[in-house]
């Protein structure tokens, strides 16, 4: 498994994260079997949320890792805040609230990297700051970073903050490629140059910033799987052909896709299903050349003129 250096900050984590979203809905020896096949896959990195199951994602991968020192030391753990009952808060009582909830749950005294899930309108940077600072000098956050922000929105928050943002997890797959469409389109009328994401990619890029990709098999918003689906048959035609060269399955080909970007794209792979976890984890061994990866990117319906 390749790591990758998060944010350039010296946290050295694994290229593919396991997503703990759908963890809630296993039992303890489920949970436990899909996080052992990760470490055992070279997966060191847990992305979590305080609303994933309600908390119960946390708490049921605390219990089936069996917290402890020896397992916190070899592990990477990544939390989010700031949705809540149908809104999004930024506040400083809510971030301060929310960290000691997923801390209580996930057994530990500290997050390695703590995310702000969704940009809040209502967000006050200075107050945003106040709890950023306060969860660092307490050692309760080692770093920091957000999800689904735009460039401003990070530039807005930075202003204010002490410590470097050095996350953006944003939806990003084969099926969902607004953040390289655009760049690839400038100067012309194609609905594809429209730029709905402020040039994030080229942003993060500059600004030293890890994008996560979430959802990284899916296409629209949580609209279905694409791969072995009927809607995208030209796509899985290509998808299949080159898994089939590499000997991996159309599953690790979908990932190696996102890895081959040079940007250095850490991919978050939601499977709890440790078969399906060993297949995403050949993913870091395929290496697409630039040909394949645009015969991929073309076959999902991008037009390369």
């Amino acid at each position: 498994m390749k790591n990758v250096n998060i944010g350039k900050s010296g946290i050295m984590a694994s290229e593919i994260a396991m997503g703990c979203m759908r963890m809630a809905e296993l039992s303890k020896k489920e949970a436990a079997d899909a996080i052992h096949t990760a470490l055992e896959e070279g997966i060191n990195f847990f992305d979590h949320a305080d609303i994933y199951g309600g908390g119960k994602s946390e708490e049921i991968f605390s219990e089936a890792a069996e917290m402890n020192d020896n397992f916190r030391e070899k592990v990477i753990i990544q939390t989010k805040c700031a949705i809540r009952d149908g809104l999004y808060d930024f506040s400083k009582e809510h971030i301060l609230k929310s960290v000691e909830g997923s801390l209580r749950r996930l057994k530990t005294d500290y997050i390695d990297i703590l995310l702000l899930h969704r940009p809040d309108t209502l967000m006050e940077p200075e107050e945003v700051a106040e709890a950023f600072e306060i969860l660092r000098s307490s050692g309760k956050v080692r770093y920091f970073g957000v999800s689904n922000h735009n460039p401003m929105q990070m530039e807005l928050l930075s202003k204010y903050l002490n410590d470097k943002l050095i996350v953006n997890q944003l939806q990003f797959s084969v099926t969902n490629t607004s953040m390289i469409d655009s760049g690839l389109n400038v100067n012309t009328y194609f609905p594809r140059a429209v730029d709905r994401d402020g040039s994030v990619l080229e942003y993060c890029r500059l600004k030293d910033v890890t994008i996560q990709a979430w959802s990284p098999l899916q296409h629209g918003f949580f609209e279905g799987v694409f791969l072995d689906n009927d809607d995208f048959k030209e796509l899985n035609a290509i998808i299949n052909k080159y898994a089939e060269a590499y000997g991996v399955t159309n599953t690790a080909i979908a990932i190696a896709w996102i890895l081959r970007h040079p940007a250095k794209i850490q991919t978050i792979a939601g499977s709890m299903n440790p078969k399906r976890i060993k297949d995403i984890c050949k993913a870091s061994d395929v290496n697409l050349t630039r040909d394949e990866w645009y015969d991929i990117y073309k076959a999902a319906g991008n037009p390369i003129i």
